[in-house]
């Protein structure tokens, strides 16, 4: 008697395997008059592209499972409070994601770049600035390898006392996205 059997291959890729992921977000943000030295209020439309490298495995084991990653974003920021304006440019970002589960990876951000505005916003000093951020996230997987996605973040933009005066603009800003993963 033979018997032959035919393996069938998976070409899952999942959050542990992939390797790398694509991620649109849309979502808005709004600046703090008198948080730090924020003294005008701002609200914004926002789309971020974004491109994540895994730059490791699975670390850890039970609930602090996690894998590192650095983050690209291009983000566009369309200002329609007090005017219309456009801010956008490059973040570059680390983040950590929690992976005990695999339908639910929540993580955590931080990072920083470069940002142009249009904005006609005397305090900023400059059309040129920088900008730290830190946030909360979760990755909610709808297919093997693909997430909506939910973000909080902590937005600070302000030129770093490169120009005069330098009022800083302090926000949050919050997002619902894609993310599409790859090996």
């Amino acid at each position: 008697v033979v018997s032959v059997s035919f393996a069938q291959e998976s070409n899952k890729v999942g959050f542990n395997k992939a390797k790398s992921h694509w991620t649109i977000l849309g979502g808005f943000g709004i600046t703090h008059p008198g948080w730090g030295d924020t003294e005008t209020r701002i609200e914004d439309v926002d789309l971020i592209l974004q491109y994540g490298r895994f730059l490791s495995g699975e670390k850890g084991r039970s609930w602090y499972k996690t894998r590192h990653e650095l983050l690209i974003e291009i983000p566009v920021y369309i200002v329609y409070k007090p005017e219309s304006a456009v801010m956008t440019g490059i973040n570059f970002l680390s983040c950590w994601n929690f992976t005990a589960s695999e339908e639910i990876i929540p993580y955590i951000f931080t990072g920083g770049g470069f940002m142009y505005t249009s904005l006609d916003e005397p305090g900023l000093g400059t059309d040129y600035n920088g900008n730290y951020q830190a946030g909360v996230g979760t990755h909610y997987f709808i297919k093997e390898n693909t997430t909506i996605d939910f973000n909080y973040r902590y937005h600070h933009i302000s030129n770093a006392d490169t120009a005069e005066p330098n009022e800083p603009l302090n926000s949050t800003k919050t997002f619902v996205g894609l993310s599409f993963f790859l090996d």
